[in-house]
C-alpha cells in the first residue's frame, strides 16, 4: 500500500477508464501513518493510570481500519483504470513490499526481539525464529500490516470478481455481510480470547479480520469519482457523522471502564466499536483529503511537501519503531526518566517523527533504498537536472 497508482490485473470485460492521481488518498495515508506513530509512542510512554492519554490512545486505535480501506481502494482503483496482468503485478508488488518486509523483519529481530527473548545465540536458532516471525508477522509489532497487505495482493482477482459481480444493490449485501463478519470476529477476539487462544493470538495477522474495510475500500473505488464527489459535496454532513461515530465509540469505552475493564482494554484495537469509529475516521479523513485536492496548487511548496511526505510515508512507517525503541531504552531508559508526564509522550512523538524522517531520507538516497523503503534510490535534483540537460 505504498502507491495510489499501482496497476493490478486485467479484467477482460472491464473498460479502461481515464485515471487521475488521487490526492485525497495521499492525505489519508499521511494522517493514518502519523496516527500509527502516535499509537506506538503513547503505548510505550503513557502511565497505566493516565486517563487522558489512554482516551487519546483509544481514539487513535482506528489506524488498522483506514490502512486497509486505502489498500482496497487503491488496488481496485488501479484495477479499473490501468489494468495490468497479474503475472506483472504480483512480482512488482512483492518486490516493493515483500523485500522491505523481509529486511526489516531481520533488522528488528536481530537488534531487538531476539536479544530480549532468547539466550541461545546460535545461528540456527536465530534463523528458525526468523522464518517463524516472517510467516506470522511477529518480528516486530507493526510488521503484520505488510503481511496482511500481501495477503490482499494475492486476493486481488477474487476481490475484483466479487465487486464486479455484485454491482448495484449487491454491494450493500457484500458490505453488510463483511461488517457482520468483522464485528463477529472482533467480538470474539475482545470478549472471548480464551476460545481457541492459539487462533486468537494471531488475530491481527489474518486478512479476514479486516474484511469490511478491505471490501469497503474496493467498492468505494468501484464508484470512484462518485464516492469522492459525494464526500466533497457533503463535508459538513461527513463531519457530523464522524462526531457521531466518536460519541458511540467513547460511550462504549466509558461503559467498559465503568464495568471494570482496564483503560487499555476498553480502547483496544479489537474493541468491536472501533469498526464504527473506523468508518467515521475514514469518512473524515476523506473529507480532509477532498478539501486538499480542491485547493492544491501544482508546484506550490505545500503541494511538493505533501508529495514528499507521501513518498516517504512507507519508509517512516517501517523505521519509526527503531527510533522509538532506541530513544526509550538507550542508557537504561534515561529519556523516559528525565522527561515528566504528560510531556514524555509529546516529546517522544516529535523526536520519533523527526528521527524516522531523517533515517528515511538517508535510506532513500542510499543504494539500499529499495530494500528499506520499497522505492528505488532517490537521486539528487542536481544530478537529475544535468541528466535532463544532456
Amino acid at each position: 500500500m505504498t502507491e495510489a497508482t499501482e496497476p493490478t490485473a486485467e479484467p477482460k470485460s472491464t473498460p479502461v477508464r481515464k485515471r487521475r492521481h488521487i490526492h485525497e488518498i495521499d492525505v489519508i495515508r499521511i494522517l493514518t501513518f502519523a496516527s500509527v506513530i502516535g499509537v506506538h509512542t503513547i503505548s510505550h510512554t503513557a502511565p497505566s493510570d493516565g486517563v487522558g492519554l489512554h482516551v487519546l490512545l483509544a481514539l487513535l486505535h482506528f489506524t488498522r481500519e483506514p490502512f486497509f480501506w486505502i489498500t482496497g481502494f487503491v488496488l481496485m482503483w488501479s484495477y479499473f483504470h490501468k489494468p495490468v496482468p497479474m503475472r506483472r503485478f504480483w512480482p512488482r508488488r512483492f518486490l516493493l513490499v515483500g523485500v522491505p518486509y523481509l529486511v526489516w523483519s531481520f533488522v528488528y529481530q536481530l537488534l531487538y526481539d531476539y536479544p530480549r527473548t532468547h539466550h541461545d545465540p546460535s545461528v540456527g536458532g536465530f534463523l528458525l525464529d526468523y522464518v517463524h516471525s516472517v510467516l506470522t508477522g511477529t518480528a516486530w509489532y507493526h510488521l503484520y500490516f505488510l503481511l496482511v497487505t500481501m495477503q490482499v495482493y494475492l486476493l486481488v482477482p477474487a476481490i475484483a470478481w466479487l465487486v464486479q459481480k455484485t454491482r448495484g444493490r449487491g454491494h450493500y449485501v457484500v458490505l453488510a455481510a463483511a461488517a457482520v463478519l468483522q464485528l463477529g470476529l472482533m467480538s470474539w477476539y475482545h470478549y472471548w480470547p480464551h476460545v481457541l487462544p492459539g487462533f486468537v493470538a494471531y488475530d491481527k495477522q489474518y486478512f479476514f479480520s479486516y474484511s469490511f474495510f478491505i471490501l469497503a475500500g474496493a467498492i468505494c473505488a468501484d464508484h470512484g469519482e462518485g464516492f469522492l464527489g459525494w464526500v466533497a459535496r457533503h463535508r459538513g454532513l461527513v463531519g457530523l457523522i464522524t462526531l457521531a461515530c466518536a460519541a458511540v465509540y467513547l460511550g462504549v469505552f466509558a461503559i467498559q471502564v465503568a464495568t471494570g475493564a482496564s483503560l487499555y482494554s476498553a480502547g483496544s484495537p479489537v474493541q468491536p466499536a472501533i469498526v464504527v469509529w473506523g468508518v467515521g475516521v475514514g469518512l473524515g479523513f476523506t473529507a480532509i483529503g477532498s478539501l486538499w485536492s480542491d485547493r492544491r496548487r501544482e508546484g506550490s511548496l505545500l503541494a511538493r511537501s505533501v508529495d514528499t511526505a507521501t513518498d516517504r510515508s512507507f519508509g517512516i512507517f517501517l523505521s519509526h519503531p527503531l527510533i522509538l525503541w532506541t530513544l526509550l531504552w538507550v542508557a537504561d531508559g534515561w529519556f523516559a526518566k528525565a522527561v515528566p508526564d504528560p510531556w514524555l509522550s509529546l516529546a517522544a512523538y516529535l523526536i520519533v517523527v523527526l528521527g524516522a524522517i531523517g533515517l528515511t531520507e538517508l535510506l532513500r538516497r542510499s543504494p539500499a533504498s529499495l530494500w528499506f523503503t520499497g522505492r528505488p534510490r532517490r537521486r539528487r535534483h542536481r544530478a537529475e537536472a544535468r541528466a535532463a540537460a544532456s
